[in-house]
């Protein structure tokens, strides 16, 4: 196989991946159901989309090595929250309506530490 088929993704992006991958199954554990992963339009994306019983729950999960340039809960900006809810309004034109929503921020750091934070924003 010539070497330009084959493809080698980035540390950070695996780092992203698995930390989605352990959020996924830690919220797993903690009842809530898996709706969809990585929801993409041209706006942004949804890391995870859950239900927590009638709540509909758009996650974004944030990894970070260390907290050296600030903690992942710190990287989600204004900016990146109204980007998630514009995305958030985009799926939810193709889903039925009149469901509960809240947005949850899973923060993963370096050492395994998780933090869920409900209600983030």
């Amino acid at each position: 196989m010539p070497s330009s088929d084959i493809k080698i993704k980035a540390a950070h992006l695996l780092s992203g991946e698995m930390a989605e991958e352990q959020a996924h199954d830690y919220l797993i554990a903690q009842g809530l159901k898996p709706v969809l992963r990585n929801f993409r339009c041209k706006l942004g994306e949804l890391d995870l989309i859950m239900t927590d019983k009638e709540s509909l729950v758009v996650i974004e999960v944030r990894y970070r090595k260390s907290n050296r340039f600030g903690s992942a809960m710190e990287s989600i900006t204004r900016t990146k929250q109204s980007r998630i809810i514009k995305t958030t309004q985009i799926y939810l034109a193709s889903q039925k309506k009149g469901i509960a929503i809240r947005f949850d921020v899973v923060a993963i750091s370096g050492n395994g530490q998780i933090d869920w934070i409900k209600n983030a924003f």
